[in-house]
């Protein structure tokens, strides 16, 4: 029961009813994240977007500042002299066809983001149905189809996040650790924002953000002041 124990005295440091402003939600996202591990702060940013339309979806990425305090692994599927520039760039695994079977067949899915070349896709292609629900599949919006491999491989290493609408068109994202200073998070979550802010389709109509809240691996949700985070 320790865990329920901490999580209700956390609980008690945030007022449910109030919508705070950023520094004060960071703070108290900080304060809140209590366990023995170096928590994830994370965004969870409801918006208006009706997600089944092609033209209110959103999609992108966006490199935080701070990083995200997370070492990421990354996998390139690549040919050619391009297996040389994504190993040059720091990338984990590099490789092509051969890797089918062993994601496919025997579960191997030890990396966090794949990048791919367009002229690999027709292989990747045929890992959609693995790579797809785990969010995984290269895709050109978020940079991760690109000749240029050096740029996707050290913008990722960099921290770079990439953002989308879950099925209740929800945008989940980790902005840093509960270790970051106020100012890292600050940065981080501004450098999200703005990038949500400029990828309002216009379809949208009505309230775009709905509502931010921040939260901490094991803590409660913070949430914050929406019209204050609006083109600003």
């Amino acid at each position: 029961m320790k865990t329920g124990k901490r999580y209700a005295e956390a609980a008690k440091l945030v007022d449910r009813a109030t919508l705070y402003d950023t520094a004060e939600a960071i703070s108290l996202v900080k304060k809140t994240a209590g366990a023995k591990f170096d928590e994830t702060i994370e965004a969870h940013i409801r918006t208006g977007c009706d997600g089944r339309h092609a033209d209110q979806q959103v999609r992108g990425a966006v490199v935080l500042p701070h990083g995200t305090g997370k070492k990421v692994r990354v996998l390139v599927f690549a040919k050619g002299d391009k297996v040389a520039e994504a190993e040059a760039a720091g990338a984990e695994y590099v490789g092509g066809e051969e890797l089918i079977p062993k994601i496919q067949n025997e579960g191997w899915f030890e990396f966090d983001v794949v990048v791919a070349t367009p002229d690999m896709m027709g292989i990747v292609g045929r890992l959609g149905r693995v790579l797809g629900p785990k969010g995984l599949m290269p895709n050109p919006k978020a940079g991760t189809v690109t000749m240029d491999v050096t740029k996707a491989v050290n913008d990722i290493k960099a921290g770079k996040i990439e953002y989308r609408l879950d099925k209740t068109n929800i945008i989940h994202v980790p902005i840093g650790k509960a270790s970051f200073t106020e100012e890292q998070l600050a940065d981080n979550f501004q450098t999200l924002v703005d990038a949500i802010n400029k990828a309002k389709p216009s379809a949208v109509k009505g309230q775009y953000l709905r509502s931010v809240t921040l939260t901490s691996t094991m803590g409660p949700g913070v949430k914050l002041n929406v019209m204050k985070l609006v083109n600003g």
